[in-house]
């Protein structure tokens, strides 16, 4: 983003675009209507969406540019990146950033152990019961690698209005994923899959060499990023099927509240979102783009070990989380009862119970919403 905001600044003398950085956890967390209210531009996660169009934070974008744009925007989708930030018949923000869990390795480590890159969950169990797996389990991604041992398992995680997910499916996808928790390293319980990352490809690390699922960063392929390079690819098959991750991501919305740099912030948007600019200034910045044609370009691969063309399938199967108001409210009360189960600090029906009962109430806020 601030390659972007150098370039744009160079083609538009008048206009200075300045970006403030916050964590990963302030990304996932912070109210856009906040933000919205001191900052013309915004970088948000797209579950913010649904509950922050209706407070007229967020400008809507289909009122204000082409719908050649659009179009074009959509149909350059990695996955369902751009469908993820629509919300009661309104574009709120530009996928200018796609993600989602992929599995992760150290070629180097792997050979040394004559070891293949695992193909099936059985694999990576076996693999992990010699030490050699880690998996970021702070929270968050505990939350949403369990919604997707739960499509692995048959049901789709809040399609009905009871449970947020089938008893049965739910205890089978738990015991899945606190099996695999329980053969890592304990320091995992508090890594973000941007600290797995930077673990495994740290010269000093000689034991971990794989990752069945982590959110993807496409940098640490890149020569000269990391301390030792990273293969990445598809995620290992469960019950004969390739697993469906949970979209991530990142969208360009623009405050609704600060009108006085309207056009400039449109105008900036769409340099951003771009097909010309995602392709080449946007991932040769060490961006990970939005844009499909930027994943199938064969210099954007070349420099990335072939990261994009490799996993860019997993993207486009990838799980949306459900755009309802409340839905913030479940990820952030779910994500540490989840969190506290899978430790064994809290009995497993007793945290189901508490995420079904949090589920109904997280409808309630959507209908208050409304």
């Amino acid at each position: 983003m601030a390659a972007t905001a150098r370039r744009f600044s160079e083609l538009h003398p008048h206009v200075t675009v300045v970006w403030e950085k916050h964590s990963l956890k302030t990304f996932e967390e912070s109210p856009v209507a906040r933000l919205a209210a001191e900052y013309d531009l915004l970088v948000l996660d797209h579950p913010c969406v649904a509950k922050a169009a209706p407070g007229g934070a967020l400008l809507p974008l289909d009122e204000h540019l082409s719908s050649d744009f659009l179009n074009d925007q959509a149909a350059q989708s990695v996955g369902k990146s751009h469908a993820s930030y629509q919300s009661a018949g309104h574009q709120w923000a530009l996928a200018i950033d796609a993600a989602a869990p992929i599995a992760f390795w150290r070629a180097d480590l792997l050979a040394r152990l004559d070891t293949p890159v695992p193909q099936t969950w059985a694999e990576v169990i076996a693999l992990a019961r010699l030490g050699h797996v880690d998996i970021p389990a702070a929270p968050i991604n505990c939350l949403m690698n369990f919604y997707t041992l739960c499509l692995a398992e048959g049901d789709r995680p809040f399609a009905a209005s009871g449970n947020f997910v089938s008893r049965p499916v739910a205890l089978a996808a738990f015991a899945r994923l606190r099996e695999l928790l329980a053969l890592c390293d304990p320091g995992c319980w508090m890594r973000n899959p941007i600290a797995s990352h930077d673990l495994v490809s740290s010269a000093a690390n000689e034991l971990l060499v794989y990752c069945p699922l982590a959110y993807g960063y496409s940098n640490y392929a890149r020569t000269g990023f990391a301390e030792r390079p990273l293969d990445s690819g598809e995620t290992p098959l469960l019950n004969g099927q390739p697993l469906r991750t949970t979209l991530g991501g990142a969208g360009l919305g623009i405050s609704a509240l600060r009108e006085k740099n309207r056009r400039e912030t449109l105008a900036y948007a769409v340099f951003v979102a771009s097909g010309s600019v995602q392709r080449t200034l946007y991932t040769q910045s060490g961006g990970q783009p939005g844009y499909r044609e930027a994943w199938l370009d064969s210099g954007n691969n070349l420099e990335t070990r072939d990261y994009f063309s490799r996993t860019l399938s997993v993207l486009d199967r990838a799980f949306v989380r459900p755009q309802f108001p409340g839905y913030m409210n479940f990820q952030e009360r779910g994500a540490p009862i989840l969190h506290a189960a899978l430790r064994g600090a809290l009995a497993v029906d007793e945290a189901l119970d508490q995420l079904d009962r949090l589920y109904r109430d997280s409808l309630l806020l959507t209908s208050a919403a409304a």
